[in-house]
């Protein structure tokens, strides 16, 4: 549908105008045909532009995550649900220190189709979403309701602030200790992670990739506050190096889109990834736009997915 489709249909559809103020339509005002010819150019010189970079930037990063620099840096190979490779990073993870009790909790999960650990669900991992949105978790709840009535899903919903954190875990008799730790709250995500008292193996913690590696910084905390949209949110990546090495655990690399980090506790790093484990060594800058989603579309509504045992590998 061409713009002058859009617009014919938005004068179409459009109230009555009063007799006192007359529309001009779109067929019979030159100067709009004119703007509307203009800009349908622009839009085709902007089209293959912006589809070509994205291209490049999609054959970079596999590129770069099928031959890695080095076999101990981290890389995503899947993307099965999450919206920015989180799946693959995760799997990749634990391909290399084991799954142990394949348990998690999630905070900042949205309806809970695209967050980072649904994969993990489907495949029979359990554990804790927590939403701040009441119409968000009413939705998660509903999609994966089989899990929950199953005993393998627990949804709480409660806006989550550095001073409630724990409290609100610990009325939902939430365990103390996690294979998997996954925050993104955006606005205050480093300072209640700073503050949550649970354990896990392994985190996936949301940075501000807008802010260099090379100091500490976050935003000054309000628990009122709310993300609007700018790049005023979070942290710094050696803001959150600093809190998880205050929870006993190392950066062991970052995402291509310059979203997440990933950490994994330090009695299970050695060898295995690749040092130093800096800010500054793992940063990767923002590239929040230059990668659509890789493959088939996955299903809004909840799936199950089976591991097969191979005896050569047990």
């Amino acid at each position: 549908m061409s713009w002058r489709d859009v617009i014919g249909r938005l004068f179409k559809h459009s109230e009555p105008v009063p007799a006192e103020r007359p529309l001009v339509s779109c067929e019979t005002s030159p100067e709009l045909e004119r703007k509307l010819d203009h800009l349908e150019h622009k839009l085709d010189e902007i089209r293959p532009n912006t589809a070509f970079s994205k291209e490049l930037a999609k054959f970079g990063f596999l590129a770069r995550a099928r031959n890695p620099q080095d076999p101990k840096q981290l890389s995503g190979y899947a993307q099965v649900y999450s919206q920015f490779g989180e799946d693959g990073y995760i799997q990749e993870i634990f391909s290399r220190i084991g799954e142990g009790g394949r348990t998690f909790l999630e905070f900042g999960i949205e309806d809970g189709t695209q967050n980072t650990t649904r994969f993990l669900l489907e495949r029979g991992w359990s554990g804790v979403w927590v939403e701040g949105s009441e119409a968000f978790a009413t939705r998660a709840a509903e999609t994966f309701h089989d899990f929950i009535e199953a005993g393998q899903l627990q949804i709480i919903h409660g806006f989550v602030t550095a001073e409630n954190v724990n409290s609100l875990l610990d009325q939902n008799g939430i365990a103390a200790g996690f294979d998997l730790m996954s925050v993104d709250l955006d606005q205050n995500t480093s300072h209640v992670w700073r503050r949550l008292n649970r354990t896990a193996r392994v985190a996936c913690v949301e940075y501000n990739a807008s802010l260099p590696p090379y100091f500490a910084v976050e935003v000054p905390y309000d628990p009122a506050r709310t993300w609007d949209g700018s790049n005023h949110y979070g942290a710094s990546l050696k803001t959150l190096e600093d809190i998880g090495r205050g929870h006993g655990m190392h950066l062991v690399g970052c995402d291509y889109p310059g979203v997440n980090a990933y950490f994994v506790h330090a009695d299970e790093t050695a060898d295995k990834f690749l040092e130093p484990f800096t800010s500054e060594r793992h940063y990767e800058p923002p590239r929040y736009n230059a990668l659509d989603y890789i493959g088939h579309p996955p299903p809004r509504d909840a799936r199950r997915w089976m591991d097969v045992e191979d005896p050569e590998r047990s």
